[in-house]
């Protein structure tokens, strides 16, 4: 799906560089694109899923590598295929909230936002037992009012610092090349486990992990990078 990014998660977005989280005094959430400890840690994230084949292919290479992950999940999804919800939750790897319906919720009033996270939240929790406390907008579109009801939902609010666009069926090469060209410690990375027709992400995966662990960064969630 296209990523789109408002001009007020540009703003957040220079801001999360220079601080690694936006906050505010009025009793505001927090936004993260990345974490500025300056350790040689990385957080791969996957967006959209569960999808019912590339989603298992996913799993089986970071198993393979012994690296973990934080996905992002669309209730809606999780709920057409729970089995590959389970295998991520079985994995290790982190869940994150998505929406229900991967909507467009700067369009939304606070309530009906609050109903799209709260509906993916208890799908996630029906299937898997646990709750989610990371929440990425779709397209990363950040409304006025999200962070308050971040808050209230007990959220932190997840962006990126790079994008491979693989939603885009970006060439595994190209893929790799944002990735390797353009990490640093702390970046977290934009993926997708459910896209539409072929899945370049794969292929990448196998070719950047172990280039980044032979360059001896660390692959962590996202709750572990930003601590």
């Amino acid at each position: 799906m296209r990523r789109a990014v408002s001009l007020s998660v540009a703003i957040i977005l220079t801001l999360v560089v220079l601080t690694s989280s936006v906050s505010a005094d009025d009793g505001y959430g927090h936004v993260y694109c990345k974490s500025t400890q300056g350790q040689k840690r990385v957080a791969l994230t996957f967006d959209d899923g569960p999808h019912p084949r590339y989603t298992a292919q996913i799993l089986s290479i970071l198993e393979e590598y012994g690296v973990t992950a934080t996905f992002f999940i669309i209730g809606v999804n999780a709920e057409n295929y729970p089995e590959s919800l389970r295998m991520i939750a079985e994995s290790g790897c982190e869940i994150g909230n998505h929406t229900y319906s991967h909507v467009r919720i700067d369009r939304m009033s606070g309530d009906a936002i609050e109903e799209e996270i709260l509906r993916c939240e208890q799908v996630i929790y029906s299937m898997t037992g646990k709750r989610p406390t990371l929440f990425r907008p779709p397209e990363g579109r950040i409304p006025k009012n999200l962070l308050s009801i971040s808050t209230k939902l007990d959220y932190n609010v997840v962006l990126w610092s790079i994008d491979t666009l693989d939603w885009s069926h970006n060439p595994s090469d190209k893929i790799c090349s944002a990735v390797i060209d353009n990490l640093n410690g702390g970046d977290i990375i934009l993926m997708h486990d459910y896209v539409s027709g072929k899945n370049t992400t794969c292929d990448a995966l196998r070719v950047f992990i172990p280039k980044l662990l032979s360059m001896g960064y660390e692959f962590v969630t996202v709750s572990e990078l930003i601590g």
